[in-house]
C-alpha cells in the first residue's frame, strides 16, 4: 500500500482480509451541507454501507495525510468547519497541495477516486457526479476525466441535475466510460428518476455489476465504470419541477456572475430554496440508497 496513505484500523484489516469496502467522499461534509446536517448525512451513509454488508471508508486529507476511513471525531471536526473556507476542496490537482502544505482537505468525486484506487478500493458511493455546466460548455468537471482514466466503480444517481446532462453524457462517451442503469433503462437525473437519456446497459443485480467489473479488469481497461441508481421513488421530485428549478438557478447564477468552483454549491443551495427543501430530501435519500447498493455490489465482487 502507498506509504502516503493512512488507514483507520478497521479499514486496514478489511482490505488485508479481502473484505468488501466502499469509499465515500468528504466534500458532502465540508462543502455540500450545513452543520449538523452534514455530519448526520455522512454517518447515515456509513450506516447504509454497513447495512449493505461492507465497511465504509470515508476519505479526506487530515493535516496533510491522505486518510482512508475517518473516525467519528474526524467527521465531527470537518463538519464544524463547513463553510469556513479553511478546508481545501480536493480534486486530483489539489491533492499534492494539501499534502505538501499539511492542510485539511475534503475530497471531491475525482479526488476520492484517486485515493480509493491508491488504496485498492473498487467501489465508491456518492450522490451525483459533476459534469458540463449549463451555458458554459468549457466548464467541465474533473470528475468526467477521472472516470475516463481511473479504474474505480462509482455508484451515483447520475450527474447533478443543475448541469447540462446531454453534454455530460456525451463527454462520458468520449472518455470511454460505461454507464450502467441499475434496474433502469434511462439515466437518472439526481433529484428525479430519469432525464430521458439512455444508459449503455441495464443491469438488475449486484452480481451482474460485479461481473461487468471483472470483465473490465480482465480487458485491462484504464477507465472506471459509472453505475447510475435512481433516487427512491418516495423521495423523488417531479422531473419537470426539478428541471424548472435547475434552469432558474442556472439563469440566476449567470446573472450574478457566479461561475467556476463556486457555481455548484451555490446552485444546489438555490435549488433547495426554490423547491422548499424537496431537493434536500431527495438528496439525502439517494445518498444513503447509493451507499447500500454500492455495498451490495462490493459484497458480490468480494465473493
Amino acid at each position: 500500500m502507498n506509504n502516503l496513505l493512512h488507514f483507520s484500523p478497521s479499514i486496514r484489516q478489511a482490505l488485508a482480509d479481502g473484505a468488501p469496502v466502499v469509499a465515500l467522499e468528504s466534500t458532502v461534509i465540508t462543502h455540500g451541507l450545513p452543520y449538523p446536517q452534514n455530519v448526520a448525512t455522512a454517518l447515515a451513509m456509513e450506516a447504509a454501507v454497513r447495512a449493505g454488508g461492507a465497511q465504509p471508508a470515508t476519505i479526506a486529507v487530515l493535516h496533510g495525510r491522505l486518510t482512508v476511513g475517518l473516525e467519528l471525531d474526524d467527521i465531527e471536526r470537518l463538519g464544524q468547519l463547513a463553510g469556513s473556507g479553511v478546508v481545501r476542496k480536493c480534486s486530483r490537482r489539489d491533492l499534492p497541495i494539501a499534502v505538501a502544505c499539511g492542510e485539511d482537505g475534503a475530497t471531491t468525486v475525482a479526488g476520492t477516486m484517486v485515493v480509493a484506487h491508491m488504496a485498492g478500493i473498487e467501489l465508491f458511493a456518492t450522490g451525483g457526479i459533476g459534469g458540463v455546466h449549463r451555458g458554459h460548455p468549457f466548464d467541465v468537471s474533473a470528475d468526467l476525466r477521472e472516470l475516463g482514466q481511473t479504474p474505480v466503480t462509482v455508484v451515483s444517481s447520475g450527474a447533478k441535475s443543475i448541469l447540462d446532462l446531454p453534454a455530460t453524457r456525451e463527454v462520458l462517451e468520449t472518455e470511454g466510460v460505461t454507464i450502467v442503469g441499475y434496474g433502469v433503462d434511462e439515466l437518472p437525473a439526481f433529484f428525479a428518476r430519469s432525464c430521458g437519456l439512455p444508459v449503455d446497459v441495464r443491469l438488475d443485480s449486484p452480481a451482474a455489476v460485479a461481473a461487468l467489473i471483472v470483465a473490465r479488469r480482465q480487458l485491462g481497461l484504464a477507465g472506471g465504470t459509472l453505475v447510475t441508481v435512481p433516487a427512491p421513488e418516495e423521495a423523488c421530485m417531479d422531473p419537470d419541477e426539478a428541471e424548472a428549478a435547475a434552469a432558474q438557478a442556472a439563469r440566476e447564477a449567470d446573472a450574478a456572475g457566479i461561475h467556476g468552483p463556486l457555481a455548484t454549491p451555490w446552485l444546489l443551495r438555490r435549488v433547495v430554496e426554490l423547491t422548499d427543501g424537496r431537493s434536500m430530501t431527495a438528496n439525502t435519500a439517494l445518498l444513503t440508497n447509493n451507499g447500500r447498493i454500492a455495498a451490495e455490489i462490493a459484497v458480490a465482487l468480494a465473493g
